[in-house]
Parts: C-alpha cells; structure tokens; sequence
C-alpha cells in the first residue's frame, strides 16, 4: 500500500509542470511559440487561448508567425496580442499574422529574471501548500490510531525529502531558464 506521501506525490510533480508551462510564456531573446500560446482570444462567442483558433510558428529566431484557421479571427488575434502587452506589435499580412521579437536590452533581461524568480517563489508556494496538507492527513491519520508515532515521524521524513527534492528541481529550472535570458 503506498504511503500517504508517495499517494500525493503526483501534486509536487503538478506544481513543478505548472511552473515550466508557465516560464514558456517568458520571453527570452529568441522566438518561442510559447509566447503567445495561452493569450485569449474572443472567438465564437468564448473566451479560447491563439493555440485553438490558429497555426503557431516560428519560421525563424525573431518571428513568431500566427496563422488563423478561421480568416474572420485576424482582427480579434491582433486585438488580443496588443491588449496581452507582450512587448511585441503584430504585423499583418492578409491573413498572417507576424510578430517580430525585439532586441533585449540589459535591463529588459533584469526585468525578466526578476519575473522569473517571482515565478519560481510562486511554484515554491505551491509546493509548500501541499507539504502542509499532506502533514494535515499524517496527524489525522494518527490520531485517528491509522498509523503509529513511529510511522507518523517516517512519513514526515518522506515528505521533507520530497519537498526537497521538488524545490531544488524548481530552482533549477529558473536557473536553466535565467541563463538562457541573460545569454545574448
């Protein structure tokens, strides 16, 4: 029977998933389609992330291109870029849509780490706020007699370890992730 922790383990992964899903949407220097993955768009009547309604590309390492499935979403696509303030204008070209990464500068890069660390801190809150719960379920579990002390201080253990683990793997995402922006 696995143990409480190992059960809950799939939550520290989750949070850990999260967290590179969202640096994707950091911009670095270089074009990545994840940029603009998640912006929303109205389309149909609904709320729909570019991914959805359109063909995404990265045709070479300064131009996103955005291709929309439906020609009559040109308009909200651009709509929603500028309104997304990413830093980058669209350029239409009937129905293609190309975005142009700009030159970093050295305090664009700062400003980037900066919101790299404070996204990092937020994946390490998260992580947090599972240690407790699962901390919660080992006290009740003892209390309800489910587990002994010895076990109790065992499963504790386990789940430092694992908090652990799950923080120096975040952090070194961020790391992975500062360095690729202060590359030039």
């Amino acid at each position: 029977m696995p143990s409480i922790v190992d059960a809950r383990a799939g939550a520290f992964e989750h949070a850990v998933q999260f967290f590179e899903s969202d640096l994707q949407a950091v911009r670095t220097g270089r074009a990545q389609s994840g940029v603009v993955e998640r912006i929303m768009v109205e389309a149909y009547g609904s709320m729909v992330d570019i991914k959805s309604v359109a063909a995404i590309s990265v045709p070479d390492a300064k131009t996103i291109q955005i291709e929309p499935w439906d020609k009559s979403l040109v308009q909200a696509i651009e709509k929603a870029i500028i309104a997304a303030d990413i830093g980058m204008q669209p350029n239409t070209a009937g129905t293609v849509i190309r975005l142009i990464v700009p030159q970093m500068t050295e305090e664009n890069r700062h400003a980037i780490v900066k919101q790299v660390h404070e996204k990092a801190e937020q994946a390490r809150i998260s992580v947090r706020n599972i240690r407790e719960e699962i901390r919660e379920e080992i006290q009740k579990a003892e209390k309800e007699k489910a587990i002994n002390e010895d076990e109790k201080f065992r499963l504790q253990e386990s789940l430092d370890k694992h908090v652990k683990e799950y923080n120096e793997k975040i952090q070194a995402i961020a790391d992975e992730k500062e360095k690729e922006i202060m590359t030039i």
